[in-house]
């Protein structure tokens, strides 16, 4: 049966790109959406970027213009919170009572910032980076700040570090992996990622852990390692990843593991209920299991995705995972999955923040990491897409067009 009715919770990157394509796919019925924030849909990336940095205003990372998201007919419901669902009546119960009935009901929940899990003051001075009321806290901290620690040295972390240096904030670096990006880079790569960093001015402490934080004796915070050093600091930012925001999956007796789990058409273990972006556990063939992709791209894929799964068209959603980081002049762009197993194969550009590296089963390409790649990483998709098998002494020499490193023999 056709859905009349469908609800969205959650309004970000894929909530909003679900309820616009469910009106491009021709859905004339009623679309709920149901936002915990009080802003229309919007971008992340800009977040730990220009507006950390004062440089943009809120309105600019709107993922819509204003008149297109009134224009597609949305009940939007913001500042509201789903507390409950009841899969037998299709309803789901807001945070005031408010029952909604559903015929298709979407979660794309998105997920929240992890927290600190040692003792801290009660003074406050420390915060999070997730949503855009946190970017706009900092960004007034930010100028004032005399020094700025930040506890967890992935993606968020170092994007706040590259922000605050080119503002002229000191900042250090905290992280108990002994390198940076440890989940997401292989260690010949994380290590030019550092390198970047401190050319720049921050300075780390790799492989080290946060016992406590206190109030400064002399005012401002004190952070304690584990091996007893101490990091005097005005502002904390912890960049410790995030959790799954799946209760209402879970206490609905969906299947959940680290994230809401979904098959490849984005449907849950109720097929009256899909998930989307950041909260989602889908298979990937490129990964060789479930996983749970957090990041732009995806959000907004998946979330296309899932409205027309929704509607009924049989496109199962397995994309070449894409992710991309602005630090300081350098765009770095990773397509696919890099692995332990994997040999690293590094092509190099003019300078050391100039490259590509490939991730190699093999001969065969698995995965590409650029920094500053610019039109090659199109090129480099291609091979990443079709696993092409390539001539590792070609792919190294930045004089052959990467067009031509092909060689079709394992």
């Amino acid at each position: 049966m056709n859905p009349e009715r469908i609800v969205i919770v959650g309004t970000g990157q894929a909530g909003g790109w679900a309820a616009k394509t469910l009106r491009d796919e021709g859905f004339a019925g009623c679309i709920i959406a149901v936002g915990e924030e009080l802003h229309a849909p919007y971008e992340r990336p800009p977040l730990s970027k220009a507006v950390l940095a004062g440089k943009a205003a809120p309105a600019t990372t709107r993922i819509f213009p204003d008149e297109l998201w009134r224009g597609l007919a949305v009940d939007w419901m913001p500042g509201r919170r789903a507390v409950a669902l009841d899969r037998i009546a299709k309803v789901i119960r807001l945070d005031d009572g408010t029952e909604i009935r559903y015929d298709r009901l979407l979660l794309a929940t998105g997920g929240r910032a992890r927290a600190l899990s040692v003792s801290t003051p009660a003074g406050g001075g420390i915060h999070t980076l997730r949503t855009l009321d946190d970017a706009l806290v900092l960004a007034k901290l930010l100028p004032s700040c005399g020094r700025l620690l930040i506890i967890g040295a992935g993606w968020i972390g170092l994007e706040v570090a590259a922000t605050a240096r080119q503002s002229g904030t000191p900042v250090h670096v905290v992280e108990a992996q002994s390198r940076v990006c440890a989940r997401a880079l292989p260690a010949a790569i994380a290590s030019r990622l550092q390198s970047l960093h401190q050319r720049h001015g921050v300075t780390f402490s790799l492989g080290a852990t946060v016992a406590r934080i206190e109030t400064g004796a002399t005012g401002g915070l004190c952070a304690w390692l584990g091996d007893g050093t101490a990091v005097a600091a005005d502002c904390i930012v912890a960049g410790l990843g995030m959790i799954a925001n799946d209760t209402l999956a879970q206490d609905a007796g969906i299947t959940c593991a680290n994230g809401i789990v979904v098959d490849a058409l984005c449907a849950t273990s109720d097929p009256h209920v899909f998930a989307a972006g950041d909260v989602a556990m889908a298979p990937s063939r490129w990964a060789g299991e479930t996983i749970r992709l957090e990041s732009w791209q995806n959000a907004q894929d998946q979330g296309i995705a899932a409205a027309r799964s929704m509607l009924g068209h049989d496109a199962p959603y397995d994309p070449v995972p894409r992710f991309w980081s602005d630090q300081y002049d350098t765009h770095i762009q990773i397509v696919g999955l890099p692995k332990p197993s994997h040999r690293i194969a590094i092509r190099e550009g003019n300078d050391a923040d100039h490259f590509i590296a490939f991730a190699l089963d093999g001969n065969r390409v698995r995965a590409a990491i650029g920094f500053n790649g610019g039109r090659d990483m199109r090129v480099a998709r291609a091979l990443v897409e079709r696993a092409t098998i390539v001539d590792p002494e070609r792919l190294l020499d930045a004089g052959i067009d990467l067009k031509n490193v092909e060689t079709g023999v394992a």
